[in-house]
């Protein structure tokens, strides 16, 4: 089971740490991912942590959002700084491992003035 937490509504340019706690012990050899869907867009992957720690962005968020994982408490994090108006979306986290994908439920980031 996933949990995500720490959406929220914030003025564009501030920031929001997105959070993902999992139920799974073996939760430091997943491959954690974060996706947002945008109202009417499709999902997009937004950031990806294997579970050695090397890290992946996509274009759209390089520089701005940092993913992290604290595996002593089975939680994955999305820091997301200088937020847009186009960062507004339900974002999710995916844990995969194998040929299992697990999702959590989503939280809504709104960035709006």
């Amino acid at each position: 089971q996933l949990v995500e937490s720490g959406g929220g509504l914030v003025q564009p340019g501030g920031s929001l740490r997105l959070s993902c706690e999992a139920s799974e012990s073996t939760f430091s050899l997943y491959f954690m991912v974060w996706y947002r869907q945008a109202l009417g867009k499709q999902r997009e992957l937004v950031a990806s942590i294997t579970s050695g720690g090397s890290t992946n962005y996509a274009d759209s968020v390089k520089g701005r959002f940092t993913i992290s994982r604290d595996n002593a408490k089975n939680t994955v994090y999305l820091q997301m700084n200088s937020l847009k108006p186009e960062d507004t979306a339900v974002y999710y986290c995916k844990a995969v491992r194998g040929g299992a994908n697990y999702w959590g439920q989503g939280t809504q980031v709104t960035v709006s003035s």
